[in-house]
């Protein structure tokens, strides 16, 4: 199945935590602190994998989390990083932040492989904080926690030139003729569900990638049909060619059938209006040459104000079919060599930071006392030795970084003000 489009939800792995321990050995009554560090969590990364077209792998698994640090252990050892977890998506994958929908990255040519969440910093263990004056500290580090980050994966193929038009006007045949891809061919509406994709080799000129994007429908823009999801395919492409029937078999107008498709390019992203397009007068097997010679005459005299090129062919003979790929070579080598590429929008290392562990301050009118609540916070009262003065300055100090103290003034906490956390209680002074 092709899919082109998926939400998932991704998760860095949790540093581990640092250990509290002190050596006890025979004859070593007192030993010091030998409290190892946590590991470092598993980042996740993003990679392209060219033996993929598709974000099927995707249908079933939505999460993806990389593996959590062990914790330090005593004798100093240091607990085992988590494993990185690598995620393999097709070239040409964009992905996005889910809610805000900025681009992230665009996994294009150039992009092998991208970090998207580094994994949480192990906590360092009591061993780091002997001093001279504190020989036994009771505390240790806790190790960062995880990031997670919901994401939109968007599949925009890579290729020089699109064919775009109305279902059953040929596209498919001609991509069968010019390259060795294989498209299902039929003569009903909507044959291609799918882009397919094909190189054209001409031998004495420079090669290139055609997409057959699937049939488009008045309204696509607004989503009628598979409008968005054809569309968006369109993007990366340098180059349009317009495949019209000319045949009128079906009682469809070439000139009228043009201006919906471009019509319909413009209200999806005004680039695409201004992308340079040949026409591809296809089915003319099925006309008289008098019948062929007036219908061409009419399609070249309303666009030769706009100098587009307008090719007679027949997909089904090959008739004009080699003029027509000469004739779009000679145009690209005009035009910009590199595909359309996405900047970056949004940049998880900036917007995620581990401080910002959700937390809660609020004042008990009954208790007349400030409440701050977290599970960082619960976590870092249980292991600090709060009856030291090195352990109450360490506590101290996490709760400034943590942004606390700037949360309770904006409260309107003011000096000997109670503050409650967990069951201790504290006085305020700056």
């Amino acid at each position: 199945m092709f899919i082109d489009s998926v939400t998932i939800s991704v998760a860095s792995g949790r540093g581990g935590d640092g250990c509290v321990s002190f050596r006890r050995e025979k004859y070593v009554p007192n030993g010091g602190p030998d409290g190892g560090d946590g590991g470092k969590g598993g980042s996740v990364y993003f990679v392209t994998d060219s033996g993929q077209n598709t974000l099927s792998a995707f249908r079933f698994a939505k999460i993806f989390k990389a593996e959590d640090a062990k914790s330090g252990e005593g004798k100093n050892r240091h607990g085992k990083n988590g494993a990185d977890l690598y995620i393999k998506v097709p070239p040409g994958t964009v992905i996005k932040e889910a809610q805000s929908e900025k681009v992230i990255v665009d996994m294009s040519w150039d992009m092998q492989k991208f970090l998207l969440l580094g994994g949480g910093r192990g906590g360092k263990g009591n061993a780091h904080f002997a001093t001279s004056t504190m020989q036994a500290p009771k505390y240790a580090q806790p190790g960062q926690p995880e990031r997670t980050l919901s994401l939109t994966l968007e599949l925009k193929v890579i290729a020089d030139v699109g064919l775009v038009g109305f279902p059953n006007v040929g596209k498919s045949t001609i991509l069968t003729k010019i390259s060795n891809a294989r498209p299902k061919v039929a003569n009903y509406h909507f044959t291609t569900i799918n882009p397919h994709l094909g190189v054209v080799d001409l031998g004495d000129a420079k090669s290139f990638v055609v997409a057959d994007i699937p049939g488009l429908i008045e309204g696509a823009s607004n989503g009628s049909g598979l409008g968005h999801a054809f569309l968006q395919h369109i993007e990366r492409t340098r180059l349009l060619i317009h495949v019209v029937d000319v045949s009128g078999f079906e009682g469809r107008d070439p000139l009228t059938d043009i201006h919906i498709i471009c019509a319909e390019l413009r209200a999806y992203n005004p680039a695409l209006a201004e992308r340079p397009y040949v026409i591809a007068a296809n089915k003319c097997d099925m006309l008289t040459d008098s019948e062929q010679a007036e219908r061409l005459l009419q399609i070249k005299e309303h666009f030769a104000p706009r100098e587009v090129d307008v090719f007679a062919l027949s997909a089904l003979t090959g008739k004009g079919i080699r003029e027509l790929l000469y004739a779009v070579s000679l145009l690209l080598d005009k035009l910009e060599t590199k595909p359309r590429t996405y900047e970056a929008e949004y940049f998880p290392e900036e917007e995620l930071t581990f401080a910002d562990e959700p937390y809660s301050v609020s004042y008990d009118a009954d208790a007349d006392a400030y409440v701050v609540e977290g599970p960082k916070i619960e976590k870092m009262l249980g292991y600090t030795n709060l009856e030291a003065e090195k352990g109450f300055i360490f506590f101290q100090r996490f709760l400034k970084e943590a942004g606390v103290f700037a949360a309770l003034e904006e409260q309107g906490i003011s000096e000997g003000a109670t503050v409650r956390m967990y069951g201790f209680d504290f006085e305020y002074y700056k």
